[in-house]
């Protein structure tokens, strides 16, 4: 049984680091890495991992989130790696690895998963619900006015729009400062304040909103 390793950012100008360090502190040497969107599964060395592995072999992300932004390609990615025999384990996620029989494990895992994408899920729609909302209000109140923003739901260019939904998803599911969710994407501190105060006027839940304050 052999640990493999995935880690992924978005863009070339953006850190690999922390997964490294997050994957070999679990005991894997053996590491792929993209520096590619997450909007799909066509990234090389994703697909070089995928002929990789082998049956027992277990592969690891530190998250969720650097396998894909996608559930539907989650879903179908672990099927594929279960397909050649092997098992996934995210890092931010209880750990099933030592479990010896690898159907039990791969049921565990399941389940989990299961759970957690149906509550991402869920959370995102609501954001975007409330984002959509908090627009329309603004557009109401003229508060659309002057240079439109770089980065924001509305903006026109789409790499920056999924940037913008990127980092709100790194405000609410990670424990990252905003000095390095700018460094991660490339964009200064102040986009990242200005796109909290975004999540914080849209009324999130207590919790997130707590979470939002403490970063």
């Amino acid at each position: 049984m052999a640990k493999i390793g995935y880690a992924r950012v978005s863009s070339t100008d953006q850190n690999l680091s922390r997964q490294y360090a997050a994957l070999k502190n679990a005991g894997i040497s053996k590491i792929f890495a993209d520096k590619q969107s997450g909007k799909d599964t066509n990234r090389p060395e994703l697909q070089k991992l995928l002929k990789y592995i082998r049956d027992d072999d277990i592969v690891f992300v530190m998250s969720l989130d650097r396998l894909s932004r996608n559930a539907n390609d989650i879903t179908k990615l672990i099927q594929s790696i279960k397909d050649t025999g092997a098992s996934f384990q995210s890092l931010d996620l209880p750990d099933f690895s030592a479990i010896p029989d690898k159907g039990l494990r791969n049921m565990l895992t399941d389940v989990l998963l299961a759970v957690f994408k149906f509550q991402a899920e869920s959370e995102r729609q609501h954001i975007r619900e409330r984002q959509s909302q908090g627009i329309k209000i603004a557009k109401q109140r003229g508060v659309y006015k002057g240079k439109p923003r770089l980065y924001s739901p509305t903006a026109k260019d789409p790499q920056k729009r999924y940037i913008y939904q990127q980092i709100c998803d790194e405000l609410q599911y990670s424990q990252a400062s905003e000095r390095k969710i700018a460094e991660k994407f490339g964009v200064s501190r102040s986009v990242v304040k200005y796109i909290k105060s975004d999540l914080k006027e849209l009324q999130p839940s207590p919790l997130l909103n707590k979470k939002l304050k403490s970063q």
